[in-house]
């Protein structure tokens, strides 16, 4: 990384972290409860001496020592810099809710209606600076990093270990008030409002990240060690053909026909076990969860690990894309070939326009069924059921990693209608774009 880089990541981070106090400070100001995390300084802050950012500084300093507590002596010394720079990293957003709570003064909403206006700006505000925080990508601000910690110590998934960090720091603040105020103060419906729709706003506002990447000159999948040695030995100019489909629209078939007449590879199956070699995920695991999210995909999202990038998160879900991502752009740098599915359509969106083929198989309801059950030989009690709710996993699955809507023509090079033509028509039209592109790709050697 380079020291411009590595400048703009830091101002960046630090744009962040002013937003993500200014954005604790309206949600305090709006008088419906402040967010989990700011609970229990601001109830200290309302009946000992010191100020809400004061109080929030010495909170993060003890998180740090917990931190430390929690983790082994090797892990310490490894991770030294990540825990020093939570120091400054303290200082600057304890400071900064004071200045913003300051800089507020005059914000005082009355009736309820502006109060939860106020609120939900302030939700907002919070979201879009977890979402710089994270494309900033040079460290976490200390709660969350302690969150991170207590999950690896006890080995619990990130979302469960989040939620009860919560609800415990509420805990303490309400008990706080009560035997310090007499009353309930600070913890009201607004905390359980941003503790809810904070993560769906990062989920919405991630895609939109990616208009920092120019200015900070990275690529939104950069390679890892190994994925830049295995580059060496790529093919100089490898197309690859990626095929997104509906469930029963002979999507596989087609690519195997399809790889067959082109005489490359085709990838399907064939992942899983490529995946499990390179991960600590076993084939069955990934069998039963790739290409597919939680039933209740709103938990999900809420459960969410947002305030560090995808490729270090600790939700098993986010993992297990992370390294079939890995996998697939791996196997794009070495040879020219067909990947069925798995988002590889938007992992492999970064290459040149004349090395990415992307399609999209679809297919009427009635042929759909008619596949299903004589050649996939689909046995469920009813079949149209199961096929749209494997649609729908594939769906939310995609829309939840790429922010892309799955099926749209425009993000495709053709569309298939596999209910309308036979496969080896369908094929041959593939095979004709294919070698039009292969003829591009000589032209640009």
């Amino acid at each position: 990384m380079s020291s411009k880089e590595t400048f703009r990541r830091y101002l960046l981070f630090l744009g962040a972290i002013f937003v993500n106090s200014f954005s604790i400070a309206v949600i305090t100001k709006a008088l419906l409860g402040t967010s989990p995390i700011s609970s229990v300084p601001y109830v200290l802050s309302l009946f000992a001496h010191l100020t809400m950012g004061q109080y929030t500084i010495l909170m993060n300093l003890v998180f740090i020592l917990l931190e430390m507590v929690l983790m082994k002596r090797n892990e310490i010394k490894e991770k030294k810099y990540e825990l020093l720079i939570q120091v400054p990293i303290t200082l600057c957003f304890g400071s900064f809710i004071d200045v913003s709570m300051n800089i507020l003064y005059w914000l005082a909403p009355v009736h309820y209606l502006t109060q939860v206006f106020t609120l939900l700006v302030g939700c907002f505000l919070l979201a879009l600076g977890i979402g710089l925080e994270v494309k900033a990508n040079v460290a976490m601000v200390t709660g969350e990093y302690l969150v991170q910690v207590i999950s690896k110590f006890i080995r619990k998934e990130f979302g469960f270990v989040k939620v009860c960090f919560d609800v415990t720091l509420v805990s303490i603040a309400c008990i706080l008030s009560v035997i310090f105020l007499g009353r309930l103060e600070g913890v009201r419906e607004g905390t359980v409002i941003a503790a809810l729709i904070v993560g769906p706003i990062v989920h919405f506002l991630n895609p939109y990240m990616n208009i920092f990447n120019g200015w900070l000159n990275v690529s939104p999948w950069p390679a890892t060690g190994a994925e830049a040695a295995d580059g060496a030995h790529a093919v100089p100019h490898p197309l690859v053909i990626t095929i997104t489909r509906e469930y029963g629209s002979g999507g596989r078939q087609l690519g195997q026909m399809l790889a067959k007449q082109l005489g490359i590879n085709s990838y399907d199956k064939e992942l899983i076990s490529m995946v499990a070699s390179e991960s600590n995920f076993s084939e069955k695991y990934i069998t039963q969860n790739e290409q597919s999210m939680s039933s209740n995909y709103l938990l999900n999202i809420i459960l969410q690990d947002y305030e560090s990038p995808i490729e270090r998160s600790l939700s098993s879900a986010d993992a297990l894309f992370v390294s079939q991502s890995r996998v697939i752009r791996k196997i794009a740098r070495k040879e020219s070939c067909v990947i069925i599915g798995r988002c590889s359509d938007y992992i492999l969106k970064d290459l040149p326009g004349s090395s990415l083929i992307r399609i999209f198989c679809y297919c009427d309801k009635a042929s759909a069924l008619k596949r299903c059950v004589e050649e996939y030989k689909l046995q469920a009690e009813n079949p149209q059921a199961e096929i749209e709710r494997i649609n729908k996993a594939r769906i939310t699955h995609y829309q939840h990693y790429t922010g892309q809507k799955w099926g749209d023509p425009h993000q495709y090079d053709l569309t298939i209608n596999t209910g309308s033509m036979d496969m080896q028509t369908a094929c041959n039209l593939i095979s004709q774009l294919y070698r039009s592109k292969l003829s591009q790709h000589d032209a640009e050697r």
